[in-house]
């Protein structure tokens, strides 16, 4: 059996965007991390190193969003390959990415980006 573990709304303040005042200001951004693993054994032994480390998930996420890109897309990538390389045990992933006010010549609460192979749910 498959499990999905989630771990939403981590908030961060980055520097991320193409404008010059994007680099200076920063702005707001909320992560959210979707993963499908088994976590049967965990659930089972009440063992932490049987299942994903929640606390790795945002370190990583943490790490990623310090490194100034363009693109939150760029980002989103960096924080999909290095989730998949370090943690064991995920079959499938979906990071999301929001960014609060961007600066678009209009009245926008956000914008996100998906990067996801996840098909359940």
């Amino acid at each position: 059996m498959k499990q999905v573990i989630e771990v939403n709304g981590i908030q961060l303040y980055a520097h991320h965007g193409c404008l010059p005042e994007e680099a200076l200001i920063g702005g707001h951004y909320i992560v959210d991390i979707a993963l499908l693993t088994d976590f049967q054994s965990a659930a089972e032994t009440d063992e932490l190193n049987q299942t994903v480390d929640y606390v790795a998930i945002n370190q990583i996420v943490k790490e990623e969003m310090a490194i100034r890109s363009k693109l939150i897309e760029h980002v989103g990538e960096r924080m999909n390959l290095r989730i998949r390389k370090e943690l064991k045990g995920i079959d499938q992933l979906r990071v999301k990415i929001t960014k609060l006010t961007p600066p678009i010549n209009g009245d926008v609460k956000n914008v996100a980006i998906i990067i996801s192979d996840l098909e359940v749910y």
